[in-house]
């Protein structure tokens, strides 16, 4: 003869605790880091590989895997154009640790500005103007020339 074992039911009380519980941990554990809300502050530290030489292909390099890519030339200015097609100084070829956001900005420099696309996941640089160029030294305002290669 088969003996069946009968559990007793749990009260109600006890269900509800542990569906509580549950709710709880689960909604602690949904929340995104500040990298996953903004792919742009991932942090990383990055060693250029010896085929990456010229600037562009070192921002094309650091958005691999970012979820954003550079926009098409046919949308930026000559001024990037010419930003891109400049060769990789070597101080450059290691970064970080430090935010994909910094490590853009640092390869871009100071006269070029980051510029975001969320919505597309698009990013591009524009030339500061003159004004953003000033550089206050001892209360006195210097004057940045930029200089042209002659060719």
């Amino acid at each position: 003869m088969k003996r069946s074992i009968v559990y007793p039911n749990p009260p109600a009380t006890v269900i509800a605790i542990c569906i509580t519980g549950l709710c709880t941990l689960t909604s602690l554990n949904l929340q995104a880091d500040d990298a996953q809300a903004d792919l742009l502050a991932t942090t990383l530290t990055i060693r250029f590989p010896k085929r990456i030489q010229i600037l562009g292909e070192a921002v094309r390099y650091l958005l691999q895997r970012s979820g954003y890519r550079l926009a098409k030339v046919e949308s930026i200015g000559p001024d990037e154009v010419n930003l891109f097609a400049l060769p990789l100084p070597a101080v450059h070829r290691s970064l970080g640790p430090m935010t994909l956001r910094d490590a853009l900005r640092t390869l871009v420099g100071p006269t070029f500005h980051l510029v975001q696309d969320p919505v597309h996941r698009l990013i591009t640089f524009e030339r500061c103007s003159p004004d953003q160029l000033a550089v206050q030294d001892n209360g006195t305002l210097i004057d940045r020339e930029v200089a042209q290669d002659e060719k």
